[in-house]
């Protein structure tokens, strides 16, 4: 990996390294947000899943019109912005003394961070050929996932010395981002040439809507992302429903880590070989790997059983979301690329729905039954996979 990235462009280094950083920055107050939201606003637990899923499906939804915009502005432009309005949320958050407030600062976040990320994966595009953009995704996956590890440590230090702290770093280290990028950032960078004049978003997203495999794709990444979007979530309902609560929390701990280990590990060796040319092979490999976990979940019976069952569950991870990122690559037209990933974004709905749809169905059904239930959504997942990929020469 080392050697890949001395070998790109300096432009491409910075734009792993913006979403790396920014990724970080978010993973701080994670592990921070249950607690903040209890603790000033006196809010109960479900009121607190609703506000937190709430504003990432808000800010999936709006990032499709971020997309637009990184088809029509120039990046330095769409990734200062976006960084500074990033930093201000934060800061904001900090000291807001509403939930209203609180929540608008949550969807700005996370819609800030999809636009940075809408706007690297496509200059990645226009920086790379071809042939590299596997190896870039699969690097830029790695390093979201290295942020996602140590962010929390970080966040969970920073509540031992004061409670506001984890916002007040978020903040202070997307304004030090910004000034980066300000000052090194490549301002002649553009995805592609600009739209013809005219082309207003409402019009760019009745031309989505008009895209078969985009529809299908889109869909199938939704279907998909309730499987692997929010799975810690879904396996505490779970673990909590048929174990002890502090047995529970101590086993989605371990699968965690298990889970952070192996793609760490094994992001990199296995994202880089996904080819343009085997994209659906790829896919369905991933989908069956998916399958093998649920089923694994189903069965384990010991905290070996479940780590083995993770690690074939996050190989299906590691395969799905870089050819997730080749296939959207492989159909987006060179104009559109921005609001294509932001439709990619729109497979974030189904990790927001995945632990509501869990939770209803534990109500209603034996517990073991949600892991079939999840085998299903795969299944059909695989089904638009394979719809939307038809006719795409791969």
């Amino acid at each position: 990996m080392l050697a890949a990235l001395k070998r790109y462009p300096s432009a491409v280094r910075l734009l792993l390294l913006t979403t790396f950083v920014l990724t970080l920055a978010r993973a701080i107050t994670l592990p921070y947000l249950v607690v903040y939201l209890s603790d000033s606003f006196q809010m109960s637990v479900s009121h607190i899943g609703l506000l937190i899923g709430g504003a990432l499906i808000v800010a999936s939804l709006l990032s499709l019109y971020g997309g637009h915009l990184v088809d029509t502005l120039r990046n330095h432009t769409v990734i200062i912005v976006a960084t500074l309005v990033f930093t201000l949320s934060f800061a904001v958050a900090m000291l807001s003394p509403s939930v209203a407030l609180f929540f608008l600062c949550l969807v700005l976040i996370n819609l800030a961070l999809a636009v940075v990320d809408i706007a690297s994966k496509a200059g990645f595009c226009a920086l790379l050929p071809v042939e590299e953009r596997a190896e870039v995704f699969a690097i830029k996956y790695t390093l979201s996932n290295i942020g996602y590890a140590v962010g929390p440590l970080l966040g969970v230090a920073l509540i031992e010395l004061d409670g506001h702290l984890p916002f007040l770093v978020s903040a202070l280290i997307g304004l030090l981002m910004c000034l980066v990028y300000q000052r090194l950032g490549d301002r002649q960078l553009r995805p592609s040439e600009p739209q013809l004049p005219g082309a207003g978003f409402m019009q760019v997203a009745i031309g989505l809507a008009r895209d078969r495999r985009l529809v299908c794709f889109t869909l199938g990444g939704a279907l998909s992302a309730v499987v692997f979007g929010q799975f810690t979530a879904y396996l505490s309902q779970y673990l909590v429903v048929t174990a002890h609560a502090s047995e529970a929390a101590r086993l989605v701990g371990v699968l965690v880590t298990t889970n952070a280990v192996t793609v760490i590990a094994l992001q990199y060796l296995i994202g880089r070989r996904i080819s343009r040319q085997y994209l659906m092979p790829w896919l369905m490999a991933g989908m069956a790997l998916f399958i093998a976990g649920l089923l694994g979940f189903s069965l384990a019976g010991s905290v070996l059983g479940w780590c083995l069952a993770m690690l074939v569950f996050t190989l299906g991870e590691i395969i799905v979301i870089p050819a997730e990122y080749m296939f959207i690559d492989l159909i987006a037209p060179e104009h559109l690329r921005g609001v294509y990933y932001g439709a990619q974004n729109l497979s974030n709905l189904g990790a927001a729905l995945g632990p509501v749809l869990v939770g209803f169905a534990l109500g209603y059904v034996v517990p073991v039954a949600v892991f079939y239930l999840l085998v299903l959504s795969v299944l059909l997942a695989a089904l638009f996979y394979y719809l939307g990929t038809r006719g795409a020469k791969i």
